[in-house]
């Protein structure tokens, strides 16, 4: 009888951690930069102001010093949400061009990006889960 009841239990747990009732951690990595920002940043800065206008660069090159790399993305529950990138080039230890992929208009929300009015990459809505679609007829 306990066997039975093992393999019950068991089979119950791996049903359920199936069903997204797991917590799925929020991932940002990266450097949060918005139009805004860019709108600051003005050819002939030094590298210091570059960096008071976009913070610290995500990376910074041994190979290429005359480049500073911002990259940003966000993943909520597994799935990738937004994702951008920054890239500003010097010469002679001043600003002399930027290049931007899929930039956000908005400000962060918070100073938490994971909270940011995010229109422009927002997906649309996976609609319900399995559970309300199972339940849904009674609450009609």
């Amino acid at each position: 009888m306990r066997f039975f009841s093992f393999i019950a239990a068991s089979a119950l747990a791996m049903l359920l951690s199936g069903c997204g009732l797991v917590y799925k951690m929020e991932v940002n990595q990266g450097n949060y930069v918005t139009q805004d920002m860019i709108a600051k940043l003005k050819e002939g800065q030094t590298r210091q102001q570059a960096r008071l206008v976009l913070g610290t660069p995500t990376t910074e090159s041994i190979f290429h010093k005359d480049r500073w790399d911002y990259a940003y993305s966000l993943e909520r529950r597994g799935k990738p949400i937004t994702s951008h990138k920054l890239t500003v080039f010097f010469v002679d230890d001043k600003v002399k061009s930027w290049t931007v992929v899929d930039l956000p208009t908005s400000p962060v929300v918070d100073r938490d990006p994971a909270y940011a009015n995010l229109e422009k990459d927002k997906k649309p809505d996976d609609g319900p889960g399995w559970w309300s679609t199972m339940t849904g007829w009674w609450r009609k």
